[in-house]
């Protein structure tokens, strides 16, 4: 269980090469003075902490529809742990929608204002370079890998998702397996994202694996902007922001969803219609998203407090639930603390996944951003 699979062994061997730099950088003895300074990291949020959150009371989230990565039970936990109210904006909104939410609301400390943020990887350069967020560093910081945070604490993974594609079965009679099967012409009409290539992290993964499926690389995401080309002008592309409702109705009946998604979506459609959640043979991709607290926050310390929850072994194991890998899934199965009926929910063992870097998906970005009216010419509304 511990090596479920090549992120895993990533987590594992970067945990172990923090430990040793950590180790070899420690002196032989510390004096009394410095042992008084240096306090144990605390497993739960400190009492101050607490406090402070419960007299804001509120904490104001961005972009987390309940069924994405289990958050609603996330929410619900956070707030009965708590008794902090928990003000939830556009649900099914995009990493660039909560950005510009940020952005918007700068000066304002009302319940448009979002405290915390869950965004693509890719956008964590930018909340960096124009100051978005503010840094902080959870009690289980050490156990996060360096790969995955930015070590001031600006941003931080969460989890990570594996693209699937969702197919209404009740519309489509022959379940597509493989990218190139969505260029046949019985989909005509039929395949869509669940965002926009220009500012959704979801759309844009799909992409660059649409480019791994036809020749393209993680470093070279022509191919996937020429596919969607082809599946556009062969008419089976819809320009609609997919969702669970057009996928129940049959407006989007297969679209690229990341597989917690779509897995939440069968079982909240519980047959009606039949969803059926299929890995592609070729171009599958993961997804890392992070999270960050917003240098605006209206109620910093009830953020603080929910970063605390979100990177407990609670809060991750609400993540394990819905099949999303958690930041720290590594320590966790070191510790022997992932149950064997949830760790049945996470990807495959063999399943060949790409994880492309945060330099990797930057450049795709930018080439995705660039050209996909040029290239595509698709409005994705």
């Amino acid at each position: 269980m511990r090596n479920k699979n090549l992120f895993y062994k990533l987590f594992a061997l970067l945990m172990v090469a923090s430990m040793l730099l950590a180790a070899c950088g420690e002196p032989a003895e510390a004096t009394e003075e410095v042992k008084a300074t240096v306090a144990p990291v605390a497993a739960d949020p400190t009492a101050a902490l607490v406090t402070a959150a419960k007299a804001e009371g509120n904490l104001t989230v961005i972009a987390l529809a309940r069924s994405w990565c289990n958050y609603g039970e996330a929410i619900d936990a956070f707030k009965g742990k708590y008794g902090i109210a928990v003000n939830e904006l556009l649900p099914d909104g995009s990493s660039g929608e909560e950005i510009d939410a940020i952005k918007a609301n700068k000066d304002n400390k009302g319940p448009q204002a979002p405290d915390v943020i869950d965004v693509g990887y890719s956008f964590g350069p930018q909340l960096i370079s124009e100051k978005l967020v503010m840094p902080y560093k959870v009690a289980t910081w050490e156990s996060i890998p360096a790969a995955s945070k930015d070590a001031n604490g600006n941003w931080y993974a969460d989890y990570y998702g594996v693209l699937a594609f969702e197919v209404n079965k009740d519309v489509v009679k022959n379940v597509p397996q493989d990218w190139a099967d969505l260029l046949k012409p019985e989909y005509k009409g039929q395949v869509a994202l669940a965002g926009d290539p220009r500012v959704s992290s979801q759309a844009q993964l799909s992409v660059i694996a649409a480019a791994l499926a036809n020749g393209g690389s993680l470093d070279n995401v022509q191919a996937g902007l020429d596919f969607f080309k082809k599946l556009n002008d062969a008419g089976n592309f819809v320009p609609v922001i997919a969702k669970q409702a057009t996928v129940a109705k049959g407006e989007t009946p297969v679209i690229m969803r990341w597989n917690y998604s779509a897995l939440a979506d069968k079982a909240s459609l519980a047959g009606n219609p039949n969803i059926e959640v299929v890995m592609p043979k070729s171009g599958t991709i993961a997804g890392v998203y992070i999270q960050a607290i917003s240098a605006y926050a209206p109620h910093p310390n009830a953020a603080k407090l929910w970063m605390e929850y979100l990177y407990s072994d609670e809060g991750q194991l609400v993540f394990v639930k819905s099949g999303c890998v958690p930041a720290r899934s590594a320590d966790m199965y070191a510790r022997n603390v992932i149950p064997a009926d949830l760790a049945a929910n996470l990807p495959a063992a063999d399943l060949k996944v790409a994880f492309p870097t945060l330099d990797q998906i930057t450049a795709a970005v930018k080439v995705i951003g660039d050209q996909w009216m040029t290239v595509v010419g698709a409005d994705v509304k």
